[in-house]
């Protein structure tokens, strides 16, 4: 796949959602109740930036090292590493601030990826760590969700100080 390819199939992972304070619920009325629009919600003074690196592992002389490169072409099976980088440019602090990527169609979440992660399968719709979701299987029952399943990863971070940075990351693998 060319990275121009790539790039286009990744914008939504950098493409970063994110809100302070706790996720948001939506509300239910009763029907033929009338209500309000919902406020816009509070400018955050935390600025994200994401990018993608294509991670190799390289043996020279019985010695394997890791090495990161910026994502020329992929093809299947290729690791990549997602990492998003928070600053909290405010002078108070932030807290419970959530950061939300979407897996591009053309990435799986790694395996290792989902351990103690809060994820989603159905496109931010429901929550929760992997073992505990379930999707349709090929003949319409339910089954377990794999990390190929995964569709969103989230993380909230308890409190980011003013002036305060830094990162959260996943491992993806090019479908």
């Amino acid at each position: 796949m060319k990275a121009s390819t790539l790039a286009k199939s990744l914008a939504g992972a950098v493409a970063l959602m994110a809100m302070a304070g706790p996720a948001c619920s939506l509300a239910q009325t009763a029907p033929g109740a009338q209500t309000a629009p919902a406020p816009a919600p509070a400018a955050s003074p935390v600025t994200l930036k994401g990018d993608v690196m294509l991670e190799k592992t390289v043996t020279e002389n019985g010695v394997s090292t890791v090495q990161l490169s910026e994502p020329k072409v992929v093809i299947p099976g290729d690791r990549l590493l997602f990492t998003t980088r928070y600053h909290n440019e405010g002078a108070q602090p932030v807290t419970n601030f959530v950061v939300t990527n979407p897996l591009p169609s053309a990435v799986a979440l790694a395996a290792d990826g989902a351990t103690g992660n809060e994820v989603s399968v159905d496109g931010g719709k429901t929550w929760g760590e992997l073992a505990s979701l379930k999707v349709a299987g090929s003949e319409g029952a339910p089954r377990a969700a794999t990390a190929a399943d995964v569709t969103h990863i989230r993380w909230t971070i308890a409190k980011i100080a003013p002036g305060a940075s830094g990162e959260v990351q996943y491992h993806g693998i090019v479908r």
